[in-house]
């Protein structure tokens, strides 16, 4: 038993140091973080993280910023921003847009939030209401945007990094309105054609909807100020080299704002853009979302240790042995395994945007996509699972296996629940996060649950009778199941954006429908670090118990889990 403990306690001790890590950063020089909630004009229930600095209060106001993050991400992707305009001294209300993380949906409903959130802010006693700027990435762009275009003389300078003014969710840009605004467009952003009209991000300064906010006819000079800050009527375009996605986590995306705000606004503290130390943040939700893996595996081995789990422990090498098949036949297994679900991941999200919107039952637009996807695949495994090599079963395994499932899972609520209590961090790198689910998340998470853990229970029985033996190297069976699950969406993503950096213009096998083409896209990233962490898990399991079962329930449990909290709620 102390040897299985070894590995729950490494992965507490990872999730702990990386816990201190980020709140340290986060709350650098005197920060307070603040969880609140509000109501919202309409009686909606909105969610923000507040960021004080200690030079804020009553006697003495600080200026104030609206940070809105972008489409199903949530209030703690714009923590970069907010970490560096709380150390300069703003207040940030660093809001969860209407639809995702604890704020009620429908995800575009109430303006985006965006009123509701500038409301807030001005009403805090400690900020200085003739001094607030407005911060949005991609859709919380336009969550910001419909807060100027409500309150017009509620705020003094904006920051669109990766959005635009305008169609489709926004009002129309001229030359003094919004009041000084930068844009920043990265060189690399997925969405310049939806945005701007621009077919490449490079060109965004020819395009005419852009010129029209400046209020010039000619190319616009990137990094050139136009107009007049003291009139309003500033613009500037920036474009660092990421992608859309990228803003978040890239010092000069950061910088722009920083610089930005410094130059519009009075009250902050001149730090220079380049002193920056939010990435350490990153870092310590980097390695929680880590060890909380590593803790999993350990509290597995743990509960497997006890009685009332005997049944599944794999005493019998006999028991996990697989009929041996030819190396033609496990090379044929592994290409279709890498190959079949990129395949089918554009036409099953164009599927799922036909016979899935957002309904009662299934609230999640983008979750159902990523269901049908599974869907999809759940059928072709069944058609092919008649030619992989046959297992012995495990008998009595099913009922030891589901409990173990729930109870590894439940340790692992528990420990983000910590988390959130002990630090105000989720289990985060970049957009890839889990955190403790709203009440809305978890009506969503029990009606996905059954047909996502349908297919990792398929999926993965597949996987194991074609790559997994008795006394196979342990190395070996976790690099040949991490792969077989991994490699066919790292080539997806690697020829999308190779095309891109190479053109300027991601591939479009979605013609019907172009703007669901770069969102499928940005949420096919996630398959890279979810199906690593699913290979690791699967094969753990496995390799101590002879089965698939109990780490496919554990990953249908966390796969479902991580989905419908890191995504938009687009039915109230």
């Amino acid at each position: 038993m102390r040897r299985r403990a070894l590995l729950a306690i490494i992965g507490a001790v990872i999730m702990l140091v990386g816990g201190v890590l980020a709140y340290f950063t986060q709350t650098s020089g005197g920060i307070r973080i603040e969880d609140v909630r509000f109501v919202g004009e309409k009686g909606n229930t909105m969610s923000a993280l507040v960021y004080i600095p200690p030079t804020a209060t009553e006697e003495h106001p600080a200026p104030g910023i609206l940070a809105v993050h972008g489409y199903f991400n949530s209030r703690e992707a714009q923590s970069g921003f907010a970490i560096e305009f709380a150390r300069r001294g703003y207040v940030v209300v660093a809001l969860d847009q209407a639809g995702h993380g604890y704020s009620d949906p429908p995800a575009f409903g109430y303006s985006f939030g965006g009123p509701d959130g500038l409301r807030y802010l001005r009403s805090l006693p400690f900020v200085d209401k003739d001094n607030i700027g407005l911060e949005g990435h991609s859709m919380g762009g336009w969550t910001v945007l419909a807060a100027a275009a409500e309150m017009p003389d509620a705020y003094k300078a904006v920051v669109l990094e990766g959005s635009s003014t305008g169609a489709p969710f926004a009002k129309e840009g001229d030359p003094s309105w919004p009041r000084n605004l930068a844009v920043v467009f990265s060189k690399y952003d997925e969405f310049s054609a939806l945005m701007w009209g621009s077919p490449k991000p490079t060109a965004l300064g020819a395009t005419p909807k852009i010129q029209a906010v400046f209020g010039v006819q000619e190319p616009i000079e990137v990094g050139r100020i136009y107009g007049d800050i003291a009139q309003g009527t500033a613009r500037v375009l920036q474009q660092p080299a990421v992608t859309h996605p990228g803003d978040h986590i890239s010092h000069e995306a950061i910088g722009y704002a920083v610089d930005w705000f410094g130059r519009t606004l009075t009250g902050g503290t001149a730090l220079p853009t380049d002193d920056q130390i939010w990435f350490h943040k990153e870092i310590g939700t980097g390695m929680a979302l880590v060890g909380f893996v590593v803790l999993l595996l350990g509290m597995f081995d743990i509960l497997l240790g006890l009685p009332v789990f005997a049944s599944l422990r794999s005493g019998n090498p006999a028991a996990a042995a697989v009929e041996p098949q030819s190396g033609k036949r496990t090379h044929a297994a592994f290409w279709m395994t890498v190959l079949i679900p990129p395949l089918t991941y554009y036409p099953a999200f164009m599927l799922g945007e036909v016979i899935l919107p957002a309904s009662a039952v299934f609230r999640q637009t983008f979750t159902s996509q990523v269901m049908t996807w599974a869907i999809v695949n759940l059928i072709i495994t069944l058609v092919l699972l008649r030619w992989a090599p046959r297992s012995f079963e495990r008998r009595g395994v099913i009922l030891p296996s589901l409990l173990i499932a729930i109870a590894v899972v439940a340790i692992g609520y528990v420990a983000v629940w910590l988390a959130d209590a002990a630090f105000k961090i989720d289990l985060r790198f970049w957009f890839f996060a889990l955190k403790l689910p709203s009440v809305a998340q978890f009506k969503a998470f029990l009606l996905y649950l059954l047909p996502f853990t349908a297919f990792f229970v398929v999926s993965l029985h597949m996987l194991h009778r074609n790559f997994s033996s008795p006394g196979m190297p342990a190395a070996r069976h976790y690099a040949v199941t991490v792969l077989a699950l991994v490699l066919g969406f790292a080539i997806l993503e690697a020829v999308q954006y190779g095309h891109l950096w190479l053109t300027g213009e991601l591939i479009n096998p979605i013609a019907s429908n172009p703007p669901l083409m770069p969102l499928s896209t940005i949420i096919g990233l996630n398959f890279l670090p979810v199906f690593t962490a699913v290979g690791f898990i699967s094969t753990f399991t496995w390799r101590r118990t002879g089965s698939s079962l109990p780490g496919a329930l554990i990953c249908g449990l966390l796969v479902t889990w991580y989905l419908t909290v890191g995504t938009a709620t687009h039915f109230a």
